[in-house]
């Protein structure tokens, strides 16, 4: 395992390279750049005055050349500085923005996962009863309705009988959580101060999580009910819940870790759609505002964060599967 282990990490060098370029590549090939965004709205300055800017921030460059630069001081840690906000873009990623999507996702991954596991397996074994039905109608309502519908609907709703919940963006330091309590005023009044802003997205977040891996969870349980070995067992006389949780779901759960794999990246990418809907300043609308405002060295540190992240939790997804199915070995 130890030798596919570091053949996959030496692969992982030129796929990131190659991930890089593209990023690089679409992001300068966007219409305008961050000259534009400085100039905009100022009558008095002159094309000199643009065509310097430019040259100073090397933008008079073929993007080529100025991926090839970029590339050079990324492998020694200096990402550049955010023009939005004056400082190191991977500080400002760091400390102002991560903490909190990872306040909204992982809650969300691990609550939704272990609500959705046993409504999956419950679900299967009880086949076209009433409860089954339910189950599986929630979770095509909640697969199919789009994010930025459901969080509109919610916010109206909320808006009305508890506008408590209605949040927006928090207002402790610049990008951080507080909402309307003082630091000073003790963290666990904190505390519950950021619940009240965070119940609304993550329950919006939960939803749609739930659903797929509920989905995942009952097609897999089938299939594996059906298989030659369960039959056996229970020709043995096994008890019904010795099969199901000794011999089917090990089986069935392995889906379920590839999943699991997955969207551990997206927790740090944050959910773009919902934390634009509910205003919560974490990664994803922190991407979405770089792109807007051609903030081009933010949007560089999330995205190649994101690639990072993807292709080692795939490396790690593939290892767990030898931990979970005995029968799978990377000698």
């Amino acid at each position: 395992m130890g030798t596919y282990a570091l053949r996959r990490v030496i692969q992982m060098i030129p796929l990131l390279l190659v991930i890089s370029l593209v990023i690089f590549g679409l992001t300068a090939l966007q219409p305008g750049d961050p000259v534009d965004q400085l100039v905009f709205g100022n009558s008095n300055i002159t094309p000199e005055d643009i065509a310097r800017l430019r040259a100073a921030y090397g933008l008079d460059q073929p993007w080529i050349t100025r991926y090839f630069f970029w590339l050079q001081q990324a492998v020694t840690g200096n990402f550049g500085y955010s023009q939005d906000f004056g400082i190191p873009a991977l500080e400002y990623i760091f400390q102002n923005r991560l903490p909190n999507t990872l306040l909204l996702t992982v809650p969300a991954l691990v609550i939704s996962t272990l609500i959705a596991v046993p409504l999956g397996i419950f679900s299967a074994v009880r086949q076209y009863s009433v409860l089954d039905y339910v189950l599986t109608f929630f979770a095509f309502v909640a697969v199919s309705a789009p994010v930025f519908w459901v969080g509109a609907l919610a916010l109206y709703f909320f808006a009305i009988y508890l506008p408590q919940l209605t949040g927006g963006l928090l207002s402790l330091p610049p990008g951080g959580l507080g909402g309307d309590v003082p630091p000073e005023a003790g963290w666990w009044a904190v505390t519950l101060d950021k619940l009240k802003y965070l119940l609304l997205p993550l329950m919006i977040l939960m939803l749609r999580e739930i659903a797929v891996t509920m989905r995942f969870m009952r097609a897999n349980m089938l299939e594996t009910l059906t298989q030659d070995y369960v039959r056996t067992a229970r020709a043995k006389g096994l008890a019904d819940r010795r099969v199901l949780y000794k011999h089917a779901l090990r089986n069935a759960v392995t889906p379920i870790v590839t999943i699991m794999g997955l969207s551990i990246p997206g927790l740090f990418g944050g959910a773009v759609i919902t934390e634009t809907v509910f205003s919560w300043p974490g990664m994803g609308k922190a991407i979405l505002d770089a792109l807007v405002t051609k903030d081009f060295n933010v949007v560089m540190v999330c995205l190649m964060m994101l690639a990072l992240l993807t292709v080692v939790f795939q490396l790690l997804t593939d290892l767990a599967y030898a931990l979970v199915d005995p029968r799978i070995r990377y000698s």
